[in-house]
């Protein structure tokens, strides 16, 4: 028996709920909230309850019946969460002054679930970071205040406990899972100190000789810290604002490894360019990077910060593991076409290549075996609507909403770890109704003068192979670290040389790349003549590689079809190369 869970729906057409696998159907226990006005919806950890806000009131109710527990005054509500355990509703609306200029109302509440009492009331200017945070079993709970970060115990509010106070916090993250609670905390450099990221113990705050681990670095202007389930390292993405090579738009980024026993690593990226993604293997001892220039290379690291494994490049910009942590998809959203690979992590086999796209979310079902993509407003406001698909590829169901109507948000129901049993990996596709979704191939753009020549392949690039799909015979050996060194400084060169080149001839594009701009980012450099250049290049490699072909048929090898295919495109390619140099 499967146990049943829901998708929740939040857009133009209201609030309402969907069945999970197999059904899909609307479920009847949760009434639609038909409004449009709904700014806000929550689950709590474990899936039992949900709270939402319609403008007028903050509901909650229980999900299997769908009961209502507690409903609230707040019409301006537009943040809501639940503490782990259920306890308390934290509530959040935008801060206002009074209209002479005074302070105005608190405007972060914190409700006891179960009496529906407010039990603090909070300033809280920013929505950013606007949440306090809690220790799993809700023993300990802090925010961060003018830059220090107060703690309170067993949801007592009116009591700071501790405060953890460095020259100037400017986020934290408390680590996951049973006590002892650890907290990550950083602090931007200035007037020439480094940054750093400092790991504690709850409460030992005493000076620096209290931390379980430091790590400076002078590259940050903002910093992700993403802890490990077990709560025995963090990683930390450590982003500038701009890139002073100028070698990407996006700023630099650095990866870095520091763990609670003290140690801690760059962990060096074998290629140049942005970092998209960084996500932790649920089983805590790897983690999977999406990084470079596109077309983006995605490699799998242990706790040593060495490869495990490399999967070769490819238009990808996300990483995302299954709940079990024994599935990886990779995929390419936002501005890349949606291609998704779904790979088997324990013998890394690739098991399905679904294509969603336009895609602006996803996520993997509790269960480890479904997957949701959904197209929302207001990131993308045609053809909006949500995909639900086995992660063999099989598409089970599709729904789009009208035209003239938005879906602003979809989300599974959650469930606590240990819920739903880790199954085997499957490779074959699991049986559905729906066609599978094939996107619609697009043309490739042609200037006028070659609209009307034979069409040649002209990929810019041939893709990396996975490190296990390589042909016999190139070196699978990853490069030593001074190697590796100084490949990058090769290739942070050469693109700085193209930058100086395109920048000669055109007037430098505006970034307006804002912070909040999806993970994932391609550089959008073209220019009119090192892309030629890169073409002429391409055409005498691949015409060099026909020459060694004829040499070989010549010395009587039996040549494969694909060779032979290769060998007939000869002329055209000649003439191609010829159109190009010749300036047509």
């Amino acid at each position: 028996s499967s146990c049943v869970f829901t998708l929740a729906v939040r857009g133009s057409e209201g609030l309402y709920m969907v069945n999970g696998p197999p059904s899909f159907t609307e479920s009847t226990a949760f009434q639609r909230d038909s409004g449009k006005n709904c700014k806000a919806v929550a689950f709590s950890k474990d899936g039992s309850l949900f709270a939402w806000c319609n403008g007028e009131k903050v509901n909650i109710v229980n999900v299997t019946n769908a009961e209502l527990l507690r409903s609230f005054d707040l019409p301006k509500a537009v943040c809501l969460e639940f503490s782990p355990k259920n306890n308390v509703l934290a509530t959040w609306q935008a801060y206002t002054t009074a209209k002479d200029g005074t302070a105005g109302a608190p405007n972060l509440q914190l409700h006891d679930v179960k009496t529906g009492k407010c039990l603090k009331s909070f300033i809280q200017k920013k929505m950013q970071n606007w949440c306090p945070c809690w220790a799993d079993d809700e023993s300990i709970c802090a925010r961060n205040v003018n830059n220090e970060v107060h703690f309170f115990e067993n949801n007592n509010f009116n009591t700071i406990t501790n405060k953890l106070h460095l020259q100037k916090v400017n986020d934290f993250v408390l680590s996951p899972g049973a006590q002892p609670t650890k907290v990550a905390v950083y602090v931007p450099g200035s007037k020439g100190a480094p940054s750093f990221v400092r790991l504690y113990q709850y409460p030992n705050f005493n000076g620096p000789q209290s931390a379980l681990a430091n790590k400076s670095f002078f590259k940050a202007d903002k910093v992700t810290m993403l802890w490990n389930k077990k709560a025995t390292a963090v990683l930390v993405i450590a982003s500038t604002e701009v890139d002073k090579t100028g070698a990407s738009y996006y700023g630099e980024q650095t990866l870095h490894y520091i763990a609670t026993n003290g140690e801690s690593a760059v962990v060096q990226l074998p290629k140049n360019g942005p970092i998209y993604d960084v996500v932790w293997n649920p089983n805590s001892v790897e983690f999977c990077a999406v990084y470079g220039f596109m077309p983006a290379k995605a490699t799998v690291f242990n706790l040593k910060c060495d490869p495990v494994f490399d999967f070769g490049t490819g238009p990808r910009n996300a990483a995302y593991y299954s709940p079990h942590g024994h599935i990886l998809v990779l995929a390419g959203f936002g501005n890349l076409r949606g291609q998704m690979e779904v790979w088997d992590v324990k013998n890394y086999k690739l098991i399905s290549k679904p294509v969603a796209s336009d895609s602006t979310y996803f996520a993997w079902c509790p269960d480890g075996e479904h997957i949701v993509t959904a197209t929302c407003a207001p990131r993308l406001r045609v053809s909006n609507g949500y995909k639900i698909w086995h992660y063999t590829g099989s598409l089970l169901h599709s729904y789009e909403v009208p035209s003239n109507e938005e879906m602003w948000q979809v989300f599974w129901q959650p469930f606590l770890d240990g819920v739903f049993p880790a199954k085997a990996v499957k490779y074959q596709a699991v049986p559905s109704e729906l066609p599978g979704a094939e996107p619609k191939p697009a043309q490739a753009y042609r200037p006028p003068a070659l609209r009307n020549k034979p069409v040649t392949s002209s990929k810019l690039h041939e893709d990396e192979p996975p490190q296990n799909m390589k042909p016999p015979g190139s070196s699978d050996k990853p490069l030593s670290k001074t190697a590796l060194k100084n490949q990058r400084k090769h290739e942070a060169k050469k693109a700085a040389k193209q930058e100086a080149k395109a920048d000669a001839n055109q007037e430098p594009a505006q970034s307006s790349a804002s912070q909040n701009a999806p993970r994932s980012a391609v550089p959008a450099v073209t220019s009119g003549d090192p892309e030629v250049d890169k073409k002429i290049k391409n055409l005498k490699k691949k015409l060099k590689a026909i020459e060694q072909l004829k040499e070989q048929a010549a010395a009587g090898k039996q040549l494969e079809k694909n060779q032979l295919e290769k060998i007939q495109k000869e002329t055209a390619l000649l003439q191609e190369l010829e159109d190009l140099e010749l300036g047509l």
